[in-house]
């Protein structure tokens, strides 16, 4: 009977020849997929102007996002439509082009850059550029920045986009009696005032416009000085549509 039984059948030891081949597939798979990942070019200035449209939709955001010294911070909030890839890639490329114009004063944080629904920002901080309370430019400290500015958007690439000047000020009430009563008045003249040094350095007038807004468009808190310091600012915008 015992003999009749037949043997059982031993298993051998370790795993089967099959998974030796399974396992370099992975390999080869996971090696391809490296591949792909490390020759990608990710193109963070086009993927921020994508989302950016997105921004600000979920709870309370800053109103703009900048650019300093090799640090991307926040974008604007304002929801609009998506602009073409062409557009997009066009002021994708612009952007770049200003931040290698401007490298030397985005490190002293003493203008910011923004690329957003709008177009190209150009924040000039007032404290650094203007005389205190005043809006009289400092000149001296002003020259280099406007002169580049004035060649920027001279540039080819923006023949057909219009600049818009707007002045912004804190909630620091102005004296009534003084040159500029109200902040509308000190926004306004701090804008008029970049316009005029603007076209003496070359800018085309008929492109140019101006608004003041006074301390009714604020990016940051009022309650704290830096955020009033941030919100005393001169935005000068490559606007994306004419």
């Amino acid at each position: 009977m015992a003999a009749e039984r037949k043997k059982e059948k031993k298993c051998e030891e370790g795993s089967p020849d099959w998974m030796l081949t399974f396992g370099d597939l992975n390999s080869l798979l996971l090696t391809f997929f490296v591949l792909i990942v490390a020759m990608a070019h990710f193109d963070v200035i086009e993927i921020q102007l994508i989302l950016s449209p997105f921004q600000g939709g979920f709870g309370i955001m800053p109103g703009g996002r900048t650019l300093t010294a090799g640090r991307l911070a926040d974008m604007g909030s304002s929801m609009e439509s998506l602009p073409s890839n062409e557009k997009g890639s066009g002021m994708a490329k612009a952007y770049k082009e200003a931040i290698s114009v401007f490298q030397a004063e985005l490190k002293t944080r003493k203008i910011a850059l923004t690329l957003n629904e709008r177009g190209i920002v150009i924040t000039l901080s007032t404290d650094a550029y203007f005389k205190k309370a005043s809006a009289e430019l400092d000149i001296d400290a002003t020259r280099g920045v406007l002169e580049k500015i004035a060649n920027l958007i001279a540039q080819p690439m923006f023949y057909d986009k219009s600049i818009r000047i707007e002045g912004h000020t804190d909630t620091v009430a102005t004296d009534s009696d003084g040159p500029w009563p109200t902040n509308w008045h000190l926004s306004t003249a701090r804008a008029l005032n970049t316009l005029d040094y603007l076209i003496d350095f070359g800018a085309d007038p008929k492109k140019m416009s101006v608004v003041g807004y006074g301390e009714y468009q604020p990016i940051y808190s009022n309650e704290t000085e830096e955020g009033r310091s941030k919100n005393r600012r001169v935005d000068i915008i490559i606007l994306r549509e004419k």
